[in-house]
């Protein structure tokens, strides 16, 4: 007979699988966090306080920070603290909230890069109607647009999977409320919801990862046009990062998104990836090889050094 019953909290496995290693996973974790929330906040700052970072492009780089900042502190101050307690529950509630917002983050974020990938190309290959076509409203739009989007659908796949009754025990073998761990825990068929999500997840990283190649597919024909290969550079630079950072992210986030949830312990470490080691190489990337940034990280350090004297 199954043991039905309103759950009121579950209990999260993490990384119990792996007792001997939780303390070191726990410093190794928290420094990646530390330097990612560290260097958004950077960018963030940078792009406010820094007149000539005022364009499209950081506006949305910004933005894009902001929103994975929200990512991480959806799901890595849990898992830090889970790491060293072993009382890892989490109410129905919360893991609701967390569901919802680490779906909704992780597709804002998806839509945010399609949309710079967009204002590059609008960039590149549209240069002389740029300036009309993203104004400061256009970049509100399309920033709004991305969150909407990203949230909407979080609502619909979060709803769907918590109306499905949940039996003891209470179990979810990942370090989050993975929707597939908590479909899992299901008393009825849940194939038909597993079959929509899973839908909606495929359409969603699908789409604005074509979305990106079709604008490179100009980009790139736009620049292999360009006479001089100084020029060339000169063009395809600034879109390095971006496209690095796409790349990136829609290499991981299948894993996440779409892997069939197993009862190992593999598929934690399979997520890692994307939820922590993303999140840490994004705003790194785009930082490192990035002269603007750069030099109004300088400016800001000249007027530090000047006020203190």
């Amino acid at each position: 007979m199954i043991n039905q019953t309103i759950l009121q909290e579950f209990i999260l496995i993490g990384f119990s699988a792996y007792p001997l290693v939780q303390t070191c996973l726990f410093v190794v974790f928290l420094c990646l966090y530390m330097v990612a929330l560290a260097s958004n906040l950077t960018i963030m700052g940078l792009t406010w306080a820094d007149r000539y970072l005022h364009t499209p492009m950081y506006y949305f780089l910004s933005a894009l920070s902001f929103s994975e900042t929200c990512y991480t502190l959806t799901i890595i101050p849990k898992m830090l603290v889970d790491l060293l307690d072993k009382d890892n529950r989490i109410s129905d509630i919360g893991c609701g909230l967390q569901m919802c917002f680490f779906l909704g983050l992780g597709g804002t974020n998806c839509i945010l890069l399609t949309v710079m990938g967009y204002d590059r190309f609008l960039a590149i290959c549209n240069a002389l109607k740029y300036p009309l076509l993203m104004t400061n409203v256009a970049c509100g739009q399309h920033v709004a647009t991305a969150w909407v989007g990203g949230f909407l659908i979080s609502l619909i796949e979060t709803t769907l999977i918590f109306r499905v009754s949940f039996c003891i025990p209470n179990l979810i073998r990942h370090f989050f409320c993975h929707m597939r761990a908590v479909l899992r825990l299901s008393c009825t068929d849940s194939n038909f919801t597993e079959f929509i999500v899973t839908l909606m997840s495929v359409s969603g990283l699908l789409g604005t990862f074509l979305l990106i190649l079709l604008t490179y597919v100009f980009i790139l024909s736009s620049v292999l046009k360009t006479p001089s290969a100084e020029g060339k550079q000169k063009a395809f630079t600034p879109c390095a990062s971006h496209l690095t950072v796409a790349i990136i992210h829609f290499v991981f986030a299948p894993v996440v998104y779409l892997k069939p949830e197993n009862s190992g312990g593999d598929d934690t470490l399979i997520a890692v990836p994307y939820t922590v080691i993303t999140p840490f190489l994004s705003p790194i990337i785009f930082t490192l090889r990035n002269k603007d940034i750069k030099n109004a990280f300088r400016k800001i350090m000249r007027k530090t050094v000047v006020l203190k004297k």
